[in-house]
This record gives C-alpha cells, sequence and structure tokens, in this order.
C-alpha cells in the first residue's frame, strides 16, 4: 500500500462553486443580522405553539448527528487500533470539529435570548434532559479542538517567522507550540476516550427530549426506545458521513479517493445500518403503529421515505461487495443515508410535533431557509481553507508540498 502522508494542499481557494457559495453565506448572514436587530419574530415563523422549528431540527439535532463521524472514526482508528482509517480519521475530525462549532451557533441564533447562553455553565439542572445535552456538546466540542490542536502544531512548529515588530514573539510562539506537541502527544488517549463517551450521551438524550413531549408526538416516532434510535442512527451516518466528505472533497480538489479505506468503511456500514433497522421496525411491530401506514397523511409519506430511502435503499447496495468498490455506487449509498438521518430528525422535531391548540402546521420562513443554508455554506468554505492551509487530507509521500509553504508569515499562506 502507498506511503501518505497529511499535508496542506496547494490548491486556489477560489473557484466559481466558491463564489456559490459565497453568495449563499452572504444571503445567510443579512438576514442573521435582521434576526439579531428586529428579534427572532422578525424573520421565523415560530409562536407559542412552535418554539422551535428549521433550526434545531436542522442546525442542531441533524447537525448532532452528522458530526459523529468524529467520534466514530477516532474509535476505529485509535481506540480499536484499525491503522488503516488513519488517513480518514484528520477529515473526520475537521468535519466534525465544524459540525460541532455551527450547531452551538446555531443554538445561540435560535435562542430568544441569546446573550444568556451562558446559563447551563453556572446554573446545574441534573433532571433536565436538555442540560445533559448543552454541557456534552460544549465539552466535546472543547475536546474536539484539543483534538485538532497537533495538527495547529504540525503545521508551525520550527515555522513560525512573524513579520515586522512581532518578530520578537518567534521564539516564545515556537517554543509554545513545541511544549504543546509534546504533551498533546502524551495525553491525547484521554481527550479520545472521552471525545467517544461524551458523544453517546447527548447523541441518545436528544431522542430522551422528543419522549417528554409525550402525546404532542406523532406515534410513529414516539417511542420509548428512541434514545436509543437516536445513538443507533448517529453511529450508523458516522461512516457514511466520512465518505460523503472524502469523495466530495477528492473530487472537489482533483484527488485520487481512497477507495480501498473508503470501501472498507462502507462495508462497516451495512451491519450497523441492520441493526438500527431491526430496532425501528420491531419497535413499530409491538407497539403495533405500522396501522398509521395506512393513513396517507405527510406523517406516513416522510416515515416512508425516511426508513425506505434513509435506510433500506442504501443497506442493500451496501450489502453488495462489487458497490462497495465502486465510487458512484458507495457515494450514492452513504448520501442517502446521511439525508435520511437528516429527514429523521426533521421529522422527530418538526413533522412529528404537534402542539395542543395549534392552529396552522409549522413551516420554516425564507428567512430560516436562508441562514440554514449560509451556515452550511459558510461550513464548506471554512472546511475548504483549513485544507488548503493545515496538513489534514493525506497525499502520496511524492507529492509532498515544499516546506517553504508552511512557514507562518501573519497568517496562514
Amino acid at each position: 500500500m502507498e506511503n501518505h502522508k497529511a499535508q496542506p494542499l496547494n490548491r486556489k481557494y477560489f473557484t466559481p462553486g466558491v463564489w456559490v457559495l459565497v453568495a449563499l453565506a452572504v444571503n445567510g448572514l443579512i438576514f442573521l443580522g435582521f434576526r439579531f436587530y428586529g428579534g427572532i419574530g422578525s424573520v421565523t415563523n415560530l409562536n407559542q405553539q412552535y418554539p422551535w422549528g428549521l433550526w434545531i431540527a436542522v442546525d442542531v439535532a441533524a447537525g448532532v448527528a452528522l458530526a459523529a463521524g468524529g467520534f466514530t472514526t477516532a474509535a476505529l482508528g485509535h481506540i480499536m487500533h484499525r491503522e488503516h482509517y488513519h488517513d480518514i480519521i484528520r477529515p473526520a475530525l475537521l468535519t466534525a470539529m465544524l459540525g460541532y462549532t455551527f450547531v452551538a451557533i446555531g443554538v445561540c441564533i435560535d435562542l430568544g435570548r441569546y446573550y444568556f447562553v451562558w446559563h447551563p455553565l453556572f446554573m446545574w439542572n441534573g433532571t433536565s434532559a436538555l442540560f445533559e445535552v448543552g454541557m456534552c456538546v460544549m465539552i466535546y466540542m472543547t475536546v474536539l479542538y484539543i483534538e485538532f490542536l497537533p495538527i495547529v502544531t504540525e503545521r508551525f512548529v520550527g515555522r513560525v517567522h512573524l513579520p515586522g515588530l512581532f518578530k520578537v514573539l518567534n521564539r516564545p510562539v515556537d517554543s509554545l507550540l513545541r511544549f504543546l506537541d509534546r504533551g498533546l502527544h502524551k495525553t491525547m488517549f484521554v481527550f479520545i476516550i472521552a471525545g467517544v463517551v461524551l458523544s453517546t450521551l447527548h447523541q441518545s438524550s436528544l431522542g430522551t427530549l422528543m419522549v417528554i413531549a409525550g402525546p404532542k408526538m406523532h406515534p410513529l416516532w414516539q417511542t420509548p426506545i428512541l434514545p436509543l434510535l437516536f445513538l443507533l442512527s448517529a453511529v450508523s451516518v458516522g461512516f457514511p458521513m466520512v465518505i460523503v466528505e472524502s469523495l466530495a472533497a477528492s473530487r472537489s480538489f482533483g484527488l485520487k479517493p481512497e477507495m480501498e479505506v473508503l470501501g472498507r468503511l462502507g462495508r462497516l456500514v451495512a451491519p450497523l445500518l441492520g441493526i438500527y433497522l431491526a430496532f425501528k421496525l420491531g419497535d413499530m411491530f409491538i407497539r403495533e403503529t405500522f396501522v398509521y401506514l395506512n393513513e396517507f397523511t405527510i406523517e406516513s409519506v416522510m416515515w416512508m421515505l425516511e426508513v425506505v430511502l434513509g435506510v433500506v435503499v442504501p443497506l442493500r447496495i451496501l450489502l453488495s461487495r462489487k458497490a462497495t468498490r465502486h465510487r458512484g455506487w458507495l457515494f450514492t449509498a452513504a448520501f442517502l443515508v446521511v439525508v435520511g438521518v437528516a429527514l429523521n430528525r426533521i421529522n422527530n422535531f418538526i413533522v412529528a410535533y404537534t402542539p395542543p391548540y395549534a392552529q396552522a402546521r409549522y413551516s420554516p420562513s425564507i428567512g430560516e431557509i436562508s441562514i440554514t443554508v449560509g451556515l452550511i455554506a459558510i461550513l464548506i468554505l471554512l472546511y475548504r481553507f483549513v485544507v488548503i492551509n493545515f496538513p489534514v487530507i493525506s497525499l502520496p509521500d511524492g507529492s509532498r508540498i515544499s516546506p517553504a509553504k508552511y512557514a507562518i508569515r501573519g497568517a496562514p499562506s
């Protein structure tokens, strides 16, 4: 197998596709300005009956689930010591770090009094499911940034060349980077284990939150094992998200995809999807909620889309060894899993939720959609910036970029 080394990509940043993302990001930021200036009611369709909507379902709940690739690949590569998966750990870590950052931003946007987001740090409520989710997400996001620090030290150690008056900081900054590198090398296993444990806690607690909703939830989704289903779906989508990100990045940057590694990863997804599907259907038959599928309603249609397109079809594709070796089929299967889990979170938090005395069903406004799309665009733009300037994506040793590219000259080159 060819030797690979993580390194910055020697690619230009701005392309026609990037300019489209910039336009979407600017549009979202404009609506975001209106949201903070005029209040949450100025750009959303939220009301007393529907206090949460698209931002919680997509930006937070789906975002947390789709960022699960960070802890699943960390568990696979570091805890289970599957060395041949190491090339995908750094991109998965970056995706998770950016994903959780935007989950935190999404929470701040959705809170009416966003300036009180710090309250859970000091006003503890051990009986609250949201308290557990909030504390775990904050701690795990910190862990992700700590796990990313070795990439920063690798990028800059011995290459600190600050200009002008800042020259006096060259030696202290380099010494600090070397100290961090040595310390993190000895203690990183603690943060990796902590990250895996924290992820399993808050992934399931998001399901607990909807169990508390009780009769407000449609029977197709309301179940006592909803925390388990949330956890199983997050574990199932972790590897597919890594596959989608890896294949999309390789196409965007003109790189050869790591099909040998990604194919193996795809074959691990099938049993995970099978376990999730077994629990989901088994719970349905035990509670006899399949009768609701005989009704032609938005709930029954969305449930079928979630399960058939998001679980059954990709499971069938991934059971074929030939399909996992084909780039197109592998991407299709992984993308369908990602869409299926996103639909699951939308279904649980929006479609299945019907508050008492609601006069009309909630639908997201143009402002809500614009801000969500804008945040996703910014996330992709940041991902592109980081992989161009930091050693995240692994390339063959022969394509290594000149060390001159690594020097700090006020900002990453």
